[in-house]
């Protein structure tokens, strides 16, 4: 099926774009009425994720009544582990928690790998085929995973956490544990996202949202190892790899074989195409707590961040998700600000 509006694949190609295509991590959400009112039909947020017909509903609002230039499948990074053997609770307010973990080589047994993903994850793959039906081509559907090294945080610390000090204590303790569980979640990872791409996702993101606490030596053995591997198995459609924090790996990030590179708000983007130049298409990086100002202020911050734009391989989002209190009309005013402005080169 053709994309009718298919600005978001040209610009992570390089390929010419009339305007800069724009999206928000965690569009569909909690900013939005019409996805509480569905959540609050259900028993909770994980059910929503394991009903394709509603996971699909929740992935098109944001088109609807945002105007993003493409959606996102409603799911979450944790149905991997899951998949893998390691149940997750999402706990409201508290956010994930798992009641097992894996810090030793005997936990592996939750670390499963030979088993049919489809089988496993099929509600995920399902509300891709649903939402792409319901979209009938109006913009691309993006699928994504969570990186290894993220995955990895979760299954080792069983929860959220500022530090990640167990996550990062097996790095010290036990490195070859590290390596054969960051391994195992690479291995059905880039079983996951081929099994979203057969089922009709135009480009896919890996998300390192916990990038930023490993330092550069680190990131690079324990992170960046496991990003090319997935980035060099995925090459049905163009892929975005976004590493929280991970300042110092942004052009070894670039490096890899993908064809977008995220932005958190914390790095100036003049910088980054600096270091990277111009064969990576960037995408980001507005503060999110911008969206919190009044809409003049999110407009004039929205038009300095394009300024700053000094190439067309450029998708805009927020530098990370939209937070859950955001008023849904200022989004709105971001978005109508990138739409309308003329780029000018």
């Amino acid at each position: 099926m053709k994309i009718q509006n298919d600005l978001v694949l040209r610009a992570a190609r390089g390929e010419a774009i009339e305007r800069y295509p724009v999206w928000l991590m965690r569009q569909a959400g909690r900013i939005l009425p019409e996805y509480r009112a569905v959540r609050g039909s259900l028993s909770g947020f994980k059910e929503l994720v394991e009903t394709p017909e509603r996971a699909a509903e929740v992935t098109i609002q944001p088109v609807d009544i945002l105007g993003v230039d493409a959606a996102i499948i409603f799911s979450d990074i944790l149905v991997v582990p899951e998949a893998m053997g390691l149940e997750y609770q999402m706990i409201e307010k508290k956010g994930p928690w798992f009641e097992k973990t894996i810090r030793s080589e005997e936990g592996l047994k939750f670390a499963q790998t030979e088993f049919d993903v489809e089988d496993r994850l099929g509600y995920v793959t399902e509300a891709i085929r649903i939402t792409n039906k319901e979209l009938n081509g109006r913009v691309p559907l993006i699928g994504f995973a969570g990186a290894p090294w993220t995955i990895f945080c979760y299954m080792t610390e069983g929860h959220g956490s500022k530090t990640f000090s167990e996550a990062r204590k097996i790095l010290y303790t036990n490195p070859t544990l590290a390596h054969e569980l960051l391994s195992r979640i690479t291995k059905v990872t880039i079983q996951y996202l081929k099994a979203q791409i057969k089922a009709g996702a135009h480009i896919v993101q890996v998300f390192d949202s916990w990038a930023g606490i490993l330092g550069k030596e680190q990131y690079t053995e324990f992170g960046l190892k496991y990003m090319d591997q997935i980035a060099a198995a995925i090459n049905e459609v163009p892929v975005t790899l976004f590493a929280k924090g991970a300042y110092n790996s942004v052009s070894d990030l670039a490096a890899l074989d993908c064809n977008t590179v995220g932005v958190d708000w914390n790095m100036q983007m003049s910088e980054v195409r600096a270091a990277i130049g111009e064969n990576r298409t960037l995408q980001g990086n507005l503060d999110p707590c911008v969206l919190y100002s009044s809409h003049q202020e999110v407009e004039r911050q929205t038009n300095n961040m394009l300024n700053s734009f000094i190439s067309r391989r450029h998708i805009v989002n927020l530098g990370h998700g939209v937070y859950p209190d955001v008023d849904p009309e200022k989004v709105k005013t971001f978005i109508k600000t990138v739409k309308s402005y003329e780029i000018q080169y």
